[in-house]
């Protein structure tokens, strides 16, 4: 039995929305694990406040503006996927968003691939080309894409996760960077710790706006 549900609603859609409406997801872990010297994150506040307010409506949060880079990335997918398909020999899964039965959260996984039984998530970015290269440079997950990356793989379970940047505009090698998550059950327990805290101060949250609603 597998440990989450796959939504059949495409990338985007006003469907997909209503699927992630009130719960955690990985775009936007990086908020959940704010922390500042005292008090509480605005990013975090924020956040808690949103997932609140879309449990109350039933109706997700507008999205926020989508530049030109952001663009960008979502047409780049597609060949990222491709090259490393090509230079892995590794086939990538597309996947509709996926959601835990019993906990408020999920992610959408750029795509799953199956490793001789082990599961793993693919994660790919399409940055401008000066923070391609300083990925690629430093050869390792790009911090900034830890709590994606960390989310993911504890709502899939996966025992992976390939990352990968790839920018088409670049010559031979430097067009792709993967780099190889192995999954750590400290940094999962850890983290597991941390999400379900903040859903518990999210469920007090819509308990609070629904007594004030009465």
């Amino acid at each position: 039995m597998s440990r989450f549900i796959v939504s059949p609603h495409a990338q985007g859609t006003q469907e997909w929305l209503q699927d992630r409406a009130g719960k955690a997801t990985g775009s936007r872990a990086a908020d959940i694990l704010a922390t500042i010297k005292s008090g509480e994150a605005a990013a975090r506040r924020d956040y808690r406040l949103e997932l609140a307010i879309e449990r109350m409506t039933g109706s997700p949060a507008p999205q926020g503006f989508i530049s030109a880079e952001m663009a960008w990335g979502t047409e780049q997918e597609p060949f990222a996927r491709m090259a490393y398909e090509e230079q892995t020999g590794r086939i990538v899964s597309e996947s509709g968003f996926v959601y835990l039965p019993d906990v408020m959260a999920g992610c959408s996984v750029d795509g799953f691939i199956d490793e001789s039984g082990s599961l793993g998530i693919w994660e790919a970015k399409c940055p401008k080309s000066f923070t391609h290269i300083s990925y690629l440079r430093a050869n390792k997950l790009p911090s900034a894409h830890e709590p994606q990356v960390l989310h993911n793989m504890w709502v899939t379970g996966a025992d992976f996760c390939d990352f990968v940047s790839f920018d088409p505009r670049l010559s031979g090698k430097l067009q792709l960077f993967t780099i190889r998550v192995e999954r750590n059950e400290a940094a999962m327990k850890e983290y597991e710790e941390k999400l379900l805290t903040f859903l518990a101060e999210v469920d007090e949250e819509h308990k609070q706006l629904m007594r004030m609603a009465a």
